[in-house]
């Protein structure tokens, strides 16, 4: 039997739950070969160095045929290049941010602290709460929906359409598994679905115009900044996936190592202004984005002693960068004063993701409002289970025991 390198052992789902050790191990060669031939950069200099690098592409279409996947991301623009990549994201961020709409992430943090508090609210009276379903995925699902203008009574359906789309995307050994075979099968369908709501609304939106982005996206006055209607339907699809995804494990990890940290806890409750820079300190330590699977090499790269030949699919792993002690003193350790913290966890370059803004606020307000209502929070189960897909890594339940919710 043929022994496992560190990056395929890592990808393995029983490793889900710390990953890192591995990481470690990969970190001694900054960029290394794989068996099928892909090649994984783990340490922070070298993966900051390709995310400005334009001779890397995002876009899985321009690699040899060998190395051609199933991408849920195809047409998307995290998954193109410039000049499409540019043009798709100004469209796209003239109406979550300026010009257009220059306060709207500052507007929104009235609705997201109404939403935080009753969740906690329907708290009262309990001794166990599942933090994931009760709290980290409410709250960010509900705001992008209210961004996006998708129904809220829509939810529990594209809830389930996405987890079974990200439990079907799978880089690592077991891929070819039976079982994952079938997630892989279920996932593909699933992502159809999606396409078949988000088409839908979007044709209604084009009859009679709603609120939210999405509608105002369809009903754009100047033809340049205009979307064709597949393209909006496919990125449509990319915001509702990242709009929630890294939110939901951000705020289930924030918790998490807050509470295997007591001292953490205890710095937070008396000093809650320093929520800001933890929830910087815990995107850092626990990357809702642990991978990115689409780059490519489009000629020969020299890194680290290594040429990245020409096609070569390269998987940049965040996570492991983000605990470089190359980069970032003491890293496995949460320092919620931490100087200089500018991690990768929301990526660089040209592809950071243009929805940070919102998803810090979430993740600022949810955590500042636990540490102030919640009494003593306990976890039940240490590591908690873990959701199957490799990129967007968080729990799929997060038990607490509490002692009740202060007003």
């Amino acid at each position: 039997m043929v022994e496992e390198t560190p990056w395929q052992q890592s990808l393995r789902y029983v490793n889900r739950p710390n990953p890192y050790p591995f990481y470690e191990e990969l970190r001694n060669t900054p960029v290394s070969r794989q068996p099928d031939g892909s090649y994984v950069v783990s340490t922070y200099r070298e993966i900051v160095q390709l995310l400005h690098d334009p001779r890397v592409t995002s876009d899985p279409r321009k690699r040899p045929p060998e190395y051609q996947f199933v991408n849920p991301f195809d047409g998307m623009i995290i998954a193109e290049d410039p000049p499409e990549h540019d043009v798709g994201r100004r469209r796209m961020m003239r109406h979550f941010g300026p010009p257009v709409c220059p306060h709207m992430i500052a507007d929104l943090e009235p609705e997201i602290s109404r939403i935080t508090g009753e969740l906690l609210d329907k708290m009262i009276g309990k001794t166990r709460i599942d933090l994931v379903e009760e709290f980290a995925f409410p709250l960010p699902v509900t705001m992008i929906c209210k961004v996006l203008g998708v129904p809220a009574e829509s939810i529990p359906r594209f809830h389930g359409w996405i987890e079974n789309a990200l439990d079907g995307v799978d880089f690592g050994p077991e891929a070819t598994d039976p079982e994952q075979l079938r997630r892989a099968e279920k996932g593909v369908a699933e992502v159809a679905a999606l396409r078949e709501f988000m088409t839908a609304l979007l044709d209604q939106y084009a009859k009679q115009p709603g609120p939210g982005m999405l509608s105002a996206m369809v009903h754009e006055k100047d033809p340049e900044e205009r979307m064709a209607h597949g393209e909006l339907v496919r990125n449509a699809m990319l915001m509702l996936f990242a709009g929630h995804e890294t939110s939901v494990n951000l705020i289930s990890h924030s918790v998490l190592t807050m509470l295997r940290h007591s001292q953490v806890h205890d710095q937070l409750r008396r000093r809650p202004e320093l929520v800001v820079p933890a929830v910087e300190e815990f995107l850092r330590l626990e990357s809702s984005v642990q991978i990115w699977h689409t780059r490519a090499a489009l000629g020969d790269i020299d890194l680290a002693d290594t040429t990245i030949p020409k096609g070569s699919p390269i998987f940049l792993a965040y996570g492991s960068a983000n605990r470089d002690p190359e980069r970032f003193v003491n890293p496995d350790h949460p320092h919620l004063e931490r100087p200089d913290n500018e991690h990768v966890g929301f990526s660089q370059g040209i592809h950071y993701c243009f929805g940070a803004p919102l998803a810090r606020l979430e993740v600022q307000v949810a955590l500042r409002e636990f540490v102030r209502r919640v009494e003593n929070p306990r976890v039940v189960e240490d590591p908690p289970p873990y959701r199957r897909n490799q990129i967007f890594r968080g729990p799929y339940h997060l038990l607490l025991d509490i002692d009740g919710i202060r007003d």
